[in-house]
């Protein structure tokens, strides 16, 4: 079992940066896959950027040259850093990894891009 715990959520304007992390409780060098998703209102939970245990990385096509994901190893931490930041971007977002599919969830973050 890993416990995952997002931080670094919050208010931010349009064009605005905001970096958010993901600590998890134990050693995840075994975790294939990692990634963060998120949620925004009334809308159906979406797979944002994600990246293998090799350092292979996938983005949604609205965030494609806007994110950037990476994760550490030996600090067991996964970081989702959002520059240009739209309105449209405003969601929970969460922190998923698993072996072979994403069975571990953080509780997730808030991000509101609101001017």
């Amino acid at each position: 079992q890993v416990q995952l715990v997002e931080s670094g959520g919050g208010l931010v304007q349009p064009g605005g940066s905001l970096r958010l992390s993901c600590a998890a409780s134990r050693s995840f060098w075994f975790l294939n896959v990692m990634g963060w998703y998120r949620q925004g209102p009334g809308k159906q939970r979406e797979l944002v950027a994600g990246i293998t245990r090799g350092g292979s990385t996938n983005y949604a096509d609205s965030v494609k040259g806007r994110f950037t994901i990476s994760r550490d190893n030996t600090k067991n931490t996964l970081a989702l850093q959002m520059n240009s930041l739209k309105p449209e971007d405003t969601a929970v977002y969460y922190c998923s990894a698993g072996v072979n599919k994403y069975d571990y969830w953080g509780q997730g973050t808030q991000v509101t891009v609101s001017s």
